[in-house]
């Protein structure tokens, strides 16, 4: 009981904390800029000044279009959200696109609102709405999605806006899987038809088998960018799950964001993300994702991303994404695993769509998607801990910090080798760390993932392999930085 309250009790520690620095920092030169990936570090993006910039935070699937069970959905109080962000230490979400207008998932339907397109009329499409004018843009949906990411930046948040969406089509129960998208011949006055080989789907408006579609498609990429270059904290992601059969389609847009960006005044980096399919055989390969011509990849589970991440290579900057690995998942072991190998680590937090621990649905999304004024407790630790690596990125010069993985027992050390060493233990207990050949000394320090306290450890000299014992019950962070008095 007192070590319940005690960990209460030290969690809203932290984040007052927190929330302080944040807003600290807030205050000081903003140093936003288009990210570029680092020079000497190319794990990692840079901001204009040449350092550092590690993106982490938690992104949620309402924060640009409202979507709900009413029609039209309750608005999304981004504002508040925004607040959230900052007071987890946070910098960077995905900011969601949703094709389709009408959507269900097992629990009834879903209604998304805005879209690029007006509706205009005369005609009805099947959701009984006007139907859409393909050759005009919506104007409110840019001035909302401009507003959005320039209230993001004025947190320090980087935004990565998401261009198309591709799982709706995939998983959504027929017939509202197709039947609610703009391509859909009965919903536009154009005479578009994505579904070429009319099977109700229409994944092909995500392959380049009708030039007519993705003409469409350039015209709308164009609007967003004209509408969001001048700002700083922008990355782009071409689309959200979308299956194998994209890669060509994803390939031909990311090199259309840089071509087009090429003739703006900023240029913005480009994520491919996790292919994903119901059905196995079309699902997109992690190796599709590192040849591709994108700044930033995001993977899927296979090759141990979720319990014991690879190290990062920087042949991509790796933004590991827990809505690719989990769906709904996540631990604290994972933030530190991801941030030890070099990664960038994001949540997929039901912000807003919490069910109750006592409630008899089942712990899929599909099954607890029920707006209330919430978040989900279970994953608090994964909220914290993911700002308590931004506060090391930030004390650490993660430009010459490399994941070193061979110089823990534990298998997890980021590390400047004879200057700096972070290590995760994430059974806690006793392990060693490798302090190599230069003799120097070491101040070290605890810091206990569960509570989120730092504790002073010992001064301890370099030149050989170095014992140490965990002083809590649980997973730990061990850093250690070269004495300035030797």
């Amino acid at each position: 009981m007192q070590k319940n309250v005690l960990h209460a009790m030290a969690v809203v520690v932290v984040m007052l904390v927190s929330l302080t620095l944040a807003c600290n920092h807030s205050t000081s030169e903003n140093k936003l800029g288009p990210l570029r990936p680092h020079n000497a570090n190319p794990r990692y993006f840079s901001d204009p000044s040449g350092d550092v910039e590690y993106l982490t935070g938690s992104h949620t699937w309402s924060n640009l279009q409202d979507f709900g069970k009413t029609d039209s959905p309750e608005p999304f109080d981004f504002d508040s959200y925004l607040n959230f962000l900052i007071r987890y230490n946070h910098n960077f979400i995905r900011l969601w696109r949703w094709e389709l207008s009408v959507f269900d998932v097992g629990t009834g339907l879903f209604y998304v609102n805005p879209h690029p397109w007006p509706r205009v009329g005369p005609a009805k499409a099947l959701d009984g709405k006007p139907a859409f004018d393909l050759m005009t843009f919506n104007q409110s949906y840019f001035n909302r999605l401009r507003e959005r990411v320039i209230a993001a930046g004025e947190r320090e948040i980087y935004v990565s806006i998401m261009l198309f969406e591709g799982w709706g089509i995939q998983t959504s129960n027929a017939p509202w899987c197709w039947d609610g998208h703009p391509f859909n011949k009965a919903n536009n006055v154009n005479g578009i038809d994505g579904d070429a080989d009319d099977d109700g789907r229409g994944i092909e408006i995500q392959t380049l088998a009708d030039p007519a579609v993705t003409a469409l498609q350039e015209a709308y990429v164009r609007k967003v960018i004209d509408t969001v270059n001048d700002l700083d904290n922008v990355l782009y992601e071409i689309v959200n799950e979308s299956g194998g059969y994209s890669t060509e389609w994803q390939y031909h847009f990311i090199r259309f964001v840089k071509d087009y960006e090429s003739g703006k005044p900023k240029q913005h980096p480009v994520g491919m993300t996790f292919q994903y399919s119901r059905d196995t055989a079309v699902r997109g390969k992690n190796e599709t994702l590192f040849a591709s011509p994108a700044d930033w990849i995001s993977p899927n589970p296979d090759g141990g991303w979720r319990d014991d991440p690879p190290d990062s290579s920087g042949v991509k900057i790796v933004i590991n994404d827990t809505d690719h690995l989990w769906g709904i998942g996540g631990n604290r072991a994972w933030v530190w695993k991801s941030f030890c190998r070099g990664l960038n680590p994001i949540f997929m937090d039901r912000y807003g769509y919490f069910v109750p621990p006592d409630s008899t649905r089942k712990t899929q999304w599909v099954d607890f998607i029920e707006p209330v004024p919430a978040v989900d407790p279970k994953f608090e630790s994964v909220r914290l801990n993911l700002g308590h690596t931004r506060s090391y990125a930030r004390r650490m010069n993660l430009a010459d910090c490399v994941p070193c993985p061979k110089l823990a027992s534990t298998g997890f050390c980021l590390a400047n080798i004879g200057v700096e060493y972070l290590v995760y233990a994430p059974d806690g207990g006793s392990f060693t760390v490798d302090l190599g050949d230069i003799e120097t000394s070491y101040v070290t320090e605890w810091f206990d993932p569960e509570t989120g306290t730092e504790q002073p450890g010992q001064i301890v000299r370099g030149g050989e392999i170095r014992s140490f014992s965990v002083p809590f019950d649980n997973d730990a962070v061990l850093y250690l930085k070269m004495n300035d008095g030797r």
